[in-house]
């Protein structure tokens, strides 16, 4: 089973959720991340390696821009927003059975959809963030 993970950069939330799956899920699946709007072969911010790091969980990570075949690769491809979800949605209208805000799958459609961005916050929101999505991808209810 293969699980994208989308957001802006691919330098904070969608590189997270991908160390944290993995941690979680432990080879059971695989796991990408991928942004809408990233910049090729960054490293993943400072703060968000800091609190894997609190974590016990590792990244070897370079941002990397979504392309059609990680939406191809993808059995389930999870997004950070609302907002990233409709441009993928526009984008690929063919797989639109298989792209979900992250929070909508494991929630349901009530409430706030979006993952809040930590991207130029403090320590404090990584860290806010990361226990976010830990929680989200410990209940993801999928068959591997």
């Amino acid at each position: 089973m293969n699980i994208l993970f989308v957001c802006t950069g691919n330098t904070c939330r969608s590189p997270m959720a991908e160390a944290i799956f993995h941690h979680i899920w432990n080879g059971k699946a695989d796991a990408r991340s991928a942004g809408l709007f990233a910049a090729e072969g960054s490293k993943a911010a400072d703060h968000a390696l800091k609190v894997l790091k609190e974590n016990n969980m590792k990244l070897e990570h370079r941002s990397k821009q979504l392309q059609e075949e990680d939406i191809h690769w993808a059995k389930y491809v999870f997004t950070m927003t609302e907002g990233h979800k409709q441009m993928l949605m526009d984008m690929f209208p063919a797989a639109a059975d298989k792209i979900f805000t992250l929070k909508e799958y494991v929630n349901g459609r009530n409430g706030d959809l979006d993952v809040i961005d930590p991207f130029g916050g403090d320590l404090e929101v990584y860290r806010s963030t990361f226990q976010e999505l830990r929680g989200l991808i410990a209940r993801l209810s999928i068959d591997c």
